[in-house]
């Protein structure tokens, strides 16, 4: 049983910029693909980013690729997703999933519980 925590979120300017955390409770010698989803209200889950195993690959949904950045810290089981140049569209609540690098959600084994992300104009 894989259990991803996340941390980070909460309230930012246009233009601002925000980091998401996302840890793994694996073994440390365990690495496993991951990516970030969204989801606003009223709207189906969006891919946002996704990672290798060893963070050599990487992959971005159109809508963020140039602000957005994902990376990873094996030694901490940890993915991060940097956010950058936020816009209201942006405003999501923010979902980090392991198991594939996808873009599509039903890929993902296991999830994390979601953390808001709000973006003022």
């Amino acid at each position: 049983q894989v259990q991803l925590v996340q941390s980070g979120g909460g309230l930012v300017q246009a233009g601002g910029s925000l980091r998401l955390s996302c840890a793994a409770s694996v073994r440390t010698s365990t690495t496993y693909p991951m990516g970030w989803f969204r989801q606003a209200p009223g709207k189906e889950r969006e891919f946002v980013a996704s990672i290798n195993w060893s963070g050599s690959n990487t992959y971005y949904g159109n809508s963020v690729k140039g602000r957005f950045l994902i990376s990873r810290d094996n030694a901490k089981n940890t993915v991060y997703l940097q956010m950058n140049s936020l816009k209201p569209e942006d405003m999501a609540n923010y979902y980090c999933a392991a198991g594939s690098t996808s873009s599509e959600s039903q890929n993902y084994r296991y999830w994390g519980q979601g953390t808001q992300v709000t973006v003022s104009s």
